[in-house]
């Protein structure tokens, strides 16, 4: 990921919890698809919100008031948030325990100063091409089709991650010659730890 480019949901929020954005119900699964059709239900009770407006349908970007993502630990969480397809959530705060699962599952969670929330969330509701938000991971800057500009910032590992592509998994794989180095050197001194006694 090194940009993103579209309408966002003018979400707007603060102190949006983990079970707002995927219930407990939804918690019985272990499958990562499905989960979307229940993002965001606890606020969806409440009447039409801009997940069920046909404009905003296949966005790829959320955003947020302050503090997204809090309450209980739960990566269905951002599951179900890959899952209605967002890629990026904006917000000035975000729950540790949420930022942690969302880089895990490739989302970008990129902070901003509060006062970038009003501007953002006014373009978000824009119809048309002025309403198209831009989100550069590596220039770090979301840009309205004005050419207004709000920086946002990033764990720079996480970014750096983010941009090639990589999960944890993946990560650990391009260090397979340190880790072959590594078990060489440790069944020597530690025989009994590679099975060779």
């Amino acid at each position: 990921m090194s940009v993103v480019a579209g309408r966002a949901y003018p979400l707007g929020l603060s102190n949006v919890d983990t079970d707002q954005i995927i219930g407990s119900d939804w918690l019985k699964t272990i499958s990562k698809v499905g989960l979307g059709q229940g993002a965001f239900a606890a606020l969806r009770e409440n009447g039409v919100t801009v997940f069920d407006e046909e404009r905003y349908m296949g966005s790829e970007i959320l955003v947020a008031g302050a503090n997204f993502g809090c309450g209980s630990s739960r990566e269905h969480a951002a599951w179900a948030i890959v899952d209605i397809g967002i890629r990026v959530v904006i917000a000035p705060s975000f729950s540790d325990i949420f930022s942690s699962n969302a880089f895990k599952n490739g989302i970008l969670t990129a902070v901003v100063d509060e006062v970038a929330i009003p501007p953002l969330m006014a373009f978000a509701r824009t119809d048309g091409e002025d309403g198209i938000l831009k989100v550069d991971l590596i220039a770090q800057v979301i840009e309205a089709p004005d050419g207004q500009r709000w920086p946002f910032r990033i764990d720079p590992f996480r970014r750096e991650c983010l941009i090639d592509g990589l999960d944890e998994i993946a990560l650990t794989r391009t260090e397979g010659p340190a880790i072959s180095a590594h078990e060489a050197r440790v069944a020597l001194v530690e025989p009994w730890l590679a099975g060779a006694v």
